[in-house]
């Protein structure tokens, strides 16, 4: 079993063709205006615009209404991200950051139309031992 996240977005449908045609993400379900299910190898990933009728976007008891946003962010490793940037770039895609080189390997942060991060991380090759 995979893991599963749920991000807070502003508009589902916006969010799934985001997800779908940009970053691979392949639509499970999508029952209602204000959810749906999303899947990206073992990652289980749901949309839940907030307010919604019960479910994640739900108020909580003190009147608080989830957002999205914030520094939290699914990593999704690729390979070639600079041709992966790119690309994005020509399609639109808006980025936090330029690409960052790290201890073990480089990123950089997209933002999904809600302005939610996701990082795509190269690592470098690993040497054999």
């Amino acid at each position: 079993m995979g893991a599963t996240v749920r991000y807070i977005v502003r508009d589902v449908d916006d969010s799934i063709a985001f997800y779908r045609d940009h970053l691979g993400f392949e639509e499970v379900m999508h029952p209602a205006p204000t959810f749906a299910i999303m899947k990206h190898e073992d990652l289980r990933f749901l949309l839940s615009a907030p307010g919604g009728p019960g479910g994640g976007g739900s108020a909580m008891p003190d009147g608080a209404v989830p957002e999205p946003g914030g520094w939290n962010r699914i990593s999704l490793e690729v390979s070639d991200l600079d041709n992966r940037v790119e690309r994005l770039r020509k399609e639109g895609v808006q980025f936090r950051n330029e690409i960052v080189e790290g201890v073990g390997g480089r990123q950089i942060l997209v933002l999904d139309p809600a302005g939610n991060l996701v990082e795509l991380f190269e690592p470098y090759p690993r040497e054999n031992s």
